[in-house]
């Protein structure tokens, strides 16, 4: 069977290799805290001591990490991924990172005689739980068709955008719609609540009408009790608004709800709640409404 590295063994990234393992593939994997990689030997993942390592005679590499500095580190570095990447073998970037980054890694694998797609997803723990997880792909559609049987063994949905780079482009439009209609949907509970309606029944009205998308149908119940554990951090969304509003100044979009939501954002942290999910913007608005938060 053909060999599979995995480098990058966050939440998201563990979750993936889980589903690879159920359905069969053989998996090397890779994270810089061992940890995270020793966590997943139990159910049958090799654990390797470096990025390169889980390359080397890999035929499929897939990589999921923080964001653009964790990505260069990871790939770059004497023992990365490009010094273990062989002629032939086909690489999976699934991080949300800077376009310009991912081209950068493009022009680097072409030297290898390697090939790259950007193949960033849609979703969260809990969507590749449900097998529900998509995947955006940018690059050359014959290396996506390579690697087709292995991003469907995670999630069954995969829309091809253009060539590389613009797939990542696209996630980070998808996640500054995801930031901004939390804050709309902070807005209209809190609105609801200090007019008279109890917190519990605003959410649940909100739920059942036309304005409840699928991300918020799981993330909406967290503004009446946060997780523990974030699904998705404030510093992470908002790396991903920074990234949108670097990529509107460039093509000459303005951003106006991003540039509001990146600074609810920021308030957030300087509340403290810097490693909640990034739903916590709910909390700034409850606060500077008078109103308990979640």
């Amino acid at each position: 069977m053909p060999k599979i590295a995995f480098v990058g063994l966050g939440a998201m990234g563990s979750a993936m290799v889980k589903r690879l393992l159920v359905a069969g593939h053989p998996v090397t994997g890779y994270n810089r805290t061992r940890a995270k990689a020793l966590a997943l030997a139990s159910l049958g993942m090799n654990v390797a001591d470096s990025a390169r390592a889980a390359a080397e005679g890999a035929d499929v590499v897939l990589s999921m990490v923080t964001d653009s500095e964790a990505l260069r580190d990871v790939a770059l570095r004497p023992d990365g991924i490009l010094a273990g990447l062989g002629r032939g073998a086909v690489w999976a970037e699934m991080s949300t990172v800077s376009p310009a980054v991912t081209r950068m890694l493009g022009e680097r694998v072409a030297e290898r005689g390697a090939s790259i797609i950007d193949a960033p997803v849609s979703g969260s723990t809990v969507t590749i739980a449900q097998g529900q997880l998509s995947f955006i792909v940018g690059g050359d559609p014959a290396t996506l068709e390579r690697v087709r049987p292995y991003l469907l063994a995670i999630g069954p949905t995969i829309t091809h955008v253009g060539a590389l780079g613009l797939a990542v482009t696209m996630k980070i439009a998808i996640n500054l719609g995801i930031g901004v209609q939390i804050l709309a949907f902070a807005e209209a509970v809190l609105l609801a609540e200090k007019s008279g309606i109890p917190r519990e029944r605003a959410v649940e009205a909100l739920l059942k009408s036309v304005t409840a998308s699928p991300m918020l149908k799981y993330r909406g119940p967290f503004v009446l009790k946060m997780p523990e554990e974030a699904l998705f951090n404030v510093v992470l969304m908002q790396k991903d608004l920074q990234l949108a509003l670097e990529q509107g100044r460039a093509v000459g979009v303005p951003l106006p709800s991003t540039s509001l939501t990146h600074e609810m954002l920021t308030a957030a942290r300087g509340l403290g709640l810097a490693d909640k999910d990034f739903t916590a913007v709910f909390d700034v608005l409850a606060r500077m409404s008078g109103l308990p938060g979640s």
